[in-house]
This record gives structure tokens, sequence and C-alpha cells, in this order.
């Protein structure tokens, strides 16, 4: 169901957004993979699934803070196969800002990648959208529900996101469905120890943590098999947000 389809996923070129393109590519998708820095490993995963099915993956490259920016990061998707079917955001700033700590860029920054830059980008990206009758998918957070300590303003972007999903399946249905995928334990924090990840897995009804397909998967569900949703959010957590 996903042949010929046109897929513009952010920060494709590491982790989630990586793994995304992969399972979406398998699946006959024409990826459009942004990157802002990450050029080696953009060029790396466009080099890989072109070689499984040629000319089947283009580059766009910009800094999604730029506002100014969107229409033409839109353009340049839309260019190569001249439609746009489906937007992924999925780059996202992640980082510790304990309260008495915050300085103003860290706010710009988490909020911006976060918040800002998905709803221009989509903004932008609507009117092609519409002529596929095409979908936006958000990647947010368990946190946006519950926030995770000393991640306040990450956790209010990604709160902010998850209602900027509902706002936009409004605005831009019928044409445009818009849903999102909230991961739980699924890759750990740069620095988190041991004991910490284990705890967290404990709090899982599934008792194991979970992997970057599983993300991969409900977001091709919500492509594919999700036509009488919007305004949803997917969990995929393996229970934990229901484990007080």
């Amino acid at each position: 169901m996903l042949n010929d389809q046109v897929v513009l996923i952010t920060g494709a070129a590491h982790r989630l957004g990586a793994t995304t393109a992969q399972l979406l590519h398998a699946g006959g998708a024409r990826i459009v993979l942004h990157y802002r820095a990450s050029e080696t490993a953009a060029l790396a995963l466009q080099a890989e699934l072109n070689a499984q099915r040629a000319h089947s993956v283009v580059l766009v490259q910009a800094d999604l803070l730029d506002v100014a920016a969107h229409p033409t990061l839109v353009q340049q998707a839309a260019a190569t196969w001249g439609r746009l079917d489906v937007l992924i955001n999925n780059a996202s700033s992640f980082y510790p800002t304990p309260v008495g700590e915050v300085t103003e860029s860290q706010w710009d920054d988490l909020l911006g990648t976060n918040l800002k830059a998905p709803f221009f980008l989509s903004q932008a990206a609507a009117p092609l959208l519409k002529t596929q009758n095409g979908c936006i998918v958000n990647i947010v957070d368990i946190h946006a529900e519950r926030p995770l300590k000393d991640y306040p303003v990450y956790s209010m972007a990604k709160a902010g996101l998850v209602m900027l999903t509902r706002a936009l399946a409004s605005e831009l249905g019928p044409q445009v469905r818009v849903n999102a995928v909230a991961p739980g334990a699924i890759l750990w924090p740069e620095n988190m120890d041991t004991a910490t990840q284990q705890r967290i897995i404990s709090r899982t009804f599934l008792k194991r943590q979970g992997n970057p397909r599983d993300i991969a998967k409900a977001v091709r569900f919500l492509i594919t098999n999700a036509d009488y949703m919007s305004g949803q959010v997917l969990t995929v957590d393996g229970g934990r947000s229901l484990n007080n």
C-alpha cells in the first residue's frame, strides 16, 4: 500500500527516523530523507536504500529552526517525484533542563524543534498533502502526559505537539489525516545508568525494552491502515504509562 507514495521524514539520518525510513522503504515508499548536520550518516542511508531500489531515496538538508526555509524544503521534497503523500515530524532535541538552570536558548531550541518546526513545516506541506489525501504523523512522547523529571521544557514541548496533532486534524480534515506515535522505553538517553534503565523496564507491563522497529511499525500502521483515524495518539510503551 506504500508503493510510489512519497514520504518526507525529518531527522531521518539516525535512530528512530532512520529505522522508520528503512521500514517504509521496504514497503515500497519513496523516501525524502531530511537531515540537518548528519550528512555522512544521511548519505550512507541513502546509498543503502538506493542499492535496494534505485532512485528511491533523495536527501534534503535544512535547519528546521529556520522557519522561512520550510516552503523551500517542501518544494525540494516534492520536486523529484512531483508529489508529497506523507510528512513524518520526527526531528527532535532532547536533553535535561532542570528548573533553575534553564536558559532562553534551551527553551527556544526545545520548543523550536519539538513544536514550532512541526507546525510550520506541516503548514507548508498542507497544500501538497491535501492534493494526495495524505497524512501527517508526529513523533511525540509518553512524557507529554506525565512529565519526565529534569526535562520540563522537553515535556512541555511534546505536550504541545500532542495538541498540535489534534488541532491540525481539525484544521486539515477531511483531506489530510493527522496522528501521532508516543514512544516509551525505546532508546535510552545518553549517560542513563543501568539501574535506572532496569527500573523503567520493571514499570512496563511487558517487562522489556521496546525497539525502534516498534515505533516504525506504528507509524506504518497510521499511514496505511488507519483510514478512519485522525487526531489520535498511538502509545507504544509496553504499558508503562498505565502503570503507576
